[in-house]
């Protein structure tokens, strides 16, 4: 499990740097998102841009990590996507109740230390096309301003996967509806 909070830790940094980042100068209409898979997807509407994240030191614990960044300037909205090994040649099923809690519980106390103001506003678990997936919400202070942050954590096999939603704290409205989308697989 500390594998996985320093994962969640290169994961919550490269989002801080997404708000500094400059986007490609246009954004196809609409991406199709997918992890585990395919097994955890979802589309995002246009005017995302996406990068790929920047491969994690081999010697790491996030090492096999991948991922990628989407950014949508006129919204200031990031989704991050990763996706990475299990550590220490872990094994979940898709819904695997242990490496939920698990996962979960290192997240929150890592993202905890991580940021002062973190706060987590709700948890809830749910099941996507059989596949079990933790949803974090929070808020904190990330690029110099307030956010509201949603996750979700989830397994399969030898992999997981992390996609987190960060907001405007000033937009609850535009980050539910993102939520939403993800949520029902659009």
């Amino acid at each position: 499990m500390r594998r996985t909070c320093l994962f969640l830790a290169l994961t919550l940094g490269l989002a801080n740097a997404a708000w500094a980042a400059k986007p490609a100068p246009s954004a196809p209409k609409t991406q199709t998102v997918k992890t585990l898979d395919g097994k955890f997807m979802f589309t995002l509407p246009a005017g995302y841009t996406v990068n790929p994240l920047p491969p994690a030191d081999p010697k790491s614990d996030a090492a096999g990590a991948k991922g990628m960044m989407y950014m949508n300037e006129k919204e200031r909205r990031v989704v991050v996507t990763t996706e990475l090994p299990i550590p220490k040649g872990g094994h979940a099923a898709d819904n695997d109740d242990e490496f939920l809690t698990g996962a979960t519980a290192g997240f929150i106390k890592q993202q905890a230390t991580a940021l002062p103001d973190f706060k987590k506003t709700a948890e809830k678990r749910m099941t996507l096309r059989k596949l079990g997936v933790e949803q974090i919400d929070s808020t904190a202070t990330m690029g110099g301003g307030a956010t509201m942050t949603t996750t979700f954590v989830a397994g399969s096999g030898q992999s997981m996967s992390v996609v987190q939603v960060i907001s405007r704290a000033s937009d609850p409205t535009g980050h539910a509806a993102m939520v939403k989308r993800i949520v029902a697989g659009q």
